[in-house]
């Protein structure tokens, strides 16, 4: 298992814009996976989400997950992190990493634009700041 702490692990999570793959449980127990934005910070994997999605409802109810991110080209390579997720869903937490997360993404003239839009709250169903930290 991959960990935060190896630069080699976190140079290659930071690197481009490779999407991340998080891996959960549904409430049935049946492994689910989806598509995420990300960014290291520390020694946690951070990534924003709707409090009332799927991936959101999972996490709060286990907290146990996996994020794969992949190299699609040669020489093929990827990194898996296990840890647990951490919930939080603090206003300028969620505006501050979902505008650092656009930035890597979407490029830092964009940035203001989707951190705004994405570090609020949606409709009232909420948004959650998620931090994965390797077990």
């Amino acid at each position: 298992m991959a960990s935060l702490s190896d630069p080699e692990v976190r140079d290659f999570l930071a690197r481009g814009t490779r999407t991340g793959k998080l891996a959960f449980l549904a409430a049935s127990g049946r492994p689910l996976v989806a598509p995420v934005w990300f960014v290291v910070e520390g020694d946690s994997l951070v990534f924003n989400t709707g409090r009332e999605t799927v991936k959101g409802r999972a996490l709060a109810r286990d907290p146990r997950a996996s994020l794969c991110v992949d190299l699609e080209e040669p020489p093929y390579a990827f990194v898996q992190v296990q840890g647990v997720a951490e919930l939080s869903e603090d206003p300028e937490e969620l505006a501050r990493t979902a505008t650092v997360i656009a930035a890597r993404y979407m490029g830092a003239e964009r940035a203001g634009e989707f951190g705004q839009r994405n570090g609020v709250p949606w409709s009232g169903c909420g948004r959650s700041r998620c931090s994965l930290t390797s077990t």
